[in-house]
């Protein structure tokens, strides 16, 4: 089979398409045919090496998965002897096991993995983007935030993967939302529900004059010492990027007034909470509640530009990976 490894850490050069024998499941495991997945900051970032700290997910001095990719869609294409909960030809979406192994045309993962079925009416591209935004924003919203309706929020960096999902999932929930992005990305995030748009390129959000129930940094640019006084008496500021306030925060929750900060490793819980969540999110899709938000495709074989881009830092909500297979294949 088709595979993109990277066997050092550096620029886009050091991704390579290579032909690597086809895993074959084990007893409980299901092989799962590839047809989409997706370029994130989490795998340019893995691929760089660079901060430093993400070696320790990935190895100290060269990579211990070789082949990249946190989300995928596609078909059970062969299952174990012990499988019950999946049979040849359900389609599926699912997390990659441990963040990485979808950029390649199959793979192999426990029948109790993270694992979805894709409903009727959604296609392959919109579900393989699911896991990586959808699977951030809800946890951070509904466990940590505990946002409630007719609270405020600010979402930085609401025209991202995660910012599109949290942006509409706060709306639904009732949340006044205010987003932050680029001129370009104003009328989208809009659109998706947000009742007022900060656009940073022409306006500093911290000398806005507004306070929020809950400020969630989703794209790591903030920190919370330059937000807390945004927030209101009691409210949160959530990142998925860690800084030392965030870290120092329940230590000095009575020195900021009650006003605290958290990061949560959504990525670690256990996979059959992943499970509830992706049911919850698919079946919102399904009904039109939630609207994925895809920037550009590409195929396989352009991994490298794809990475690229993503690393410019203008990606507007998702870009997905195409995976062709020969007919013979199909």
């Amino acid at each position: 089979m088709k595979a993109v490894q990277y066997n050092k850490y550096g620029s886009t050069d050091v991704l390579e398409l290579k032909d690597i024998s086809q895993p074959i499941p084990k007893d409980n495991e299901v092989l799962v045919k590839i047809f989409a997945t997706t370029v994130t900051p989490v795998d340019t970032t893995f691929r760089s090496g660079n901060p430093k700290f993400a070696r320790l997910f990935t190895g100290l001095f060269k990579p211990r998965n070789p082949v990249l990719g946190t989300e995928l869609s596609g078909v059970i294409d062969e299952v174990g002897a012990n499988v019950t909960r999946f049979k040849t030809g359900d389609k599926v979406f699912a997390a990659a096991p441990g963040g990485f192994g979808a950029h390649a045309q199959y793979i192999c993962m426990s029948e109790d993995a993270a694992i979805v079925e894709i409903p009727q009416n959604l296609g392959f591209e919109d579900t393989a983007v699911i896991c990586n935004g959808g699977l951030t924003a809800l946890p951070f919203l509904r466990d940590h935030a505990r946002l409630q309706a007719g609270q405020s929020i600010l979402i930085i960096g609401a025209s991202g993967s995660i910012g599109t999902f949290a942006v509409q999932l706060a709306a639904n929930i009732g949340a006044e939302v205010t987003g932050v992005c680029s001129t370009a990305n104003k009328d989208m995030v809009l659109a998706l529900g947000a009742t007022r748009v900060i656009d940073y390129t022409t306006e500093d959000f911290l000398k806005s004059g507004q306070t929020y129930d809950v400020i969630f940094d989703s794209v790591g640019k903030s920190t919370f010492g330059k937000c807390r006084p945004l927030l209101s008496p009691k409210g949160i500021y959530l990142t998925t990027v860690p800084d030392s306030g965030t870290m120092l925060s329940p230590l000095f929750s009575r020195l900021s007034g009650g006003k605290r900060a958290k990061m949560a490793a959504t990525g670690l819980r256990a996979d059959d909470v992943k499970i509830e969540d992706m049911d919850i999110l698919k079946e919102m899709i399904a009904s039109g509640k939630l609207t994925t938000v895809i920037d550009r495709c590409y195929p396989l074989e352009q991994i490298a530009t794809a990475h690229a881009y993503v690393e410019k830092g203008h990606k507007r909500g998702n870009l997905v990976i195409t995976v062709s297979h020969e007919k013979s294949q199909i």
